[in-house]
């Protein structure tokens, strides 16, 4: 199963990750927040600096992806009609990022932030690490 590291406090990325469980049908998914003892022990193993609060990062087995590369993993994982959004990794990954980065910069000012990070449902405890 693949574990999806992400910014607990961002509304953006509480919602991506609301979305993926509700999308992820085949169950490939699993979660820890980036806050998190699990989150910060997996990338400090994976030698991502402390800067990476701001990405969602996929791990995958002993591969790892983070940002843009990490979303379109995340969607061909899931299988079905989302895996054909794989198709944009022909587009660098600097441009993709770019993208990517921007969003990430702005993103506590347009879509707010909570003061901890989520707790998950008794339901989605299982789905979720640390």
């Amino acid at each position: 199963m693949a574990v999806v590291l992400f910014d607990g406090v961002c509304n953006l990325c509480n919602g991506s990750v609301n979305w993926l469980i509700d999308h992820d049908k085949k169950n490939v998914l699993q979660f820890a927040s980036l806050q998190s003892e699990y989150g910060q022990q997996t990338i400090g193993k994976l030698g991502l600096q402390g800067s990476y609060l701001d990405t969602m990062v996929l791990v995958d087995g002993e591969n790892y992806y983070v940002r843009s590369t990490a979303i379109l993993h995340m969607l061909r994982l899931m299988g079905g009609i989302y895996s054909m959004a794989f198709v944009f990794v022909i587009i660098p990954a600097f441009i993709r990022d770019a993208c990517y980065n921007f969003i990430a910069r702005n993103r506590y000012r347009w879509f707010g932030k909570q003061e901890a990070c989520r707790i998950p449902t008794p339901e989605l405890k299982a789905k979720f690490l640390g």
